[in-house]
């Protein structure tokens, strides 16, 4: 790999990644909005020291066409300074204080625009998602090789130094998964490997076809985020749940039984709606692409 890969002849957009839990979702998007470009690769790991997510990177990048001299954006799961431009801790890739932008932007050539993966598709859904136009508490809840969750208050993310709505980490108490951490339980590749599937989709649609034991590993995935969810809402008073990630694919499958439980938790508070992301599984490479627009916009650098 070649460092700092040199600019090309512009093929026009945003170039916007997010190295996901198991795949690098790479995008190029135009300036209304339209993915032009995607690419997509599977996330190295474990990686500690961000280098071989750093090298993997610039290979999308160099697939999608290469860059233009303006800036990126990157986003990466788990606990993120955005300001130091590290990723602190991921439990999905493995990353312990690996100094990502500075590695970043030594193979890119140019400025990254760095965030937390769940952040930014918070970003994208609030800007032109599901999350359009609303106000008060909204929070967005990606449920893919992990579950973790971004909060939009009037339109402001909830960082807390990078460890707000890290609801896949919390250990759970009792029941038959008492000892596992939420994600073990709930998110779309455990829920995948609880019922012996490749993917999420697997299981659903057994689930949609009567199957009994794919039914009750479901029920428990329904279970176990509507604890997570009535808990986050009980304290912060979201408005608005949107729910992204593979698992969310699954449509009313989903929310209508998660519906259902979180109600019967709520029962003195607010029920929030629950709705799906409208950028689907690209959500967070969508948002790291603002975020590059918005430092190509502060910079004054023109594309």
């Amino acid at each position: 790999m070649t460092l700092g890969t040199p600019a090309v002849a512009s093929p026009g957009g945003t170039l916007g990644i997010d190295v996901g839990g198991t795949t690098i979702k790479a995008i190029r998007v135009s300036d209304d909005g339209r993915v032009l470009a995607e690419q997509r690769a599977p996330t190295p790991k474990p990686d500690p020291t961000g280098e071989r997510v750093a090298d993997a990177v610039a290979e999308v990048v160099s697939a999608l066409g290469g860059h233009d001299g303006s800036p990126v954006g990157v986003v990466v799961p788990g606990i993120v300074d955005e300001i130091a431009g590290v990723a602190v801790r991921s439990a999905n890739v493995g990353f312990v204080d690996a100094p990502l932008r500075a590695l970043l932007e030594q193979r890119l050539g140019v400025p990254v625009a760095f965030g937390q993966d769940v952040r930014a598709g918070a970003v994208a859904e609030q800007r032109s998602g599901a999350g359009r136009g609303l106000t008060g508490g909204v929070a967005f809840v990606a449920i893919g090789t992990g579950v973790a969750a971004a909060f939009l208050i009037d339109g402001r993310t909830l960082v807390s130094g990078g460890w707000a709505g890290e609801i896949g980490q919390l250990v759970l108490g009792a029941g038959a998964h008492a000892g596992s951490r939420m994600e073990e339980v709930a998110s779309a590749t455990a829920t995948a490997a609880r019922a012996g599937e490749p993917d999420a989709r697997a299981v659903a649609l057994r689930v949609a076809a009567g199957d009994a034991d794919a039914a009750a590993v479901w029920a428990d995935t329904v279970a176990v985020l509507a604890e997570s969810l009535a808990g986050m809402v009980s304290v912060l008073g979201a408005s608005t749940i949107i729910l992204g990630g593979g698992l969310a694919q699954a449509g009313a499958l989903l929310l209508d039984p998660l519906r259902a439980d979180l109600a019967r938790r709520l029962t003195h508070l607010r029920m929030p709606v629950l709705t799906s992301a409208e950028h689907g599984d690209i959500a967070a490479a969508l948002g790291a692409a603002l975020l590059a627009r918005d430092l190509r916009a502060t910079a004054g650098v023109i594309a």
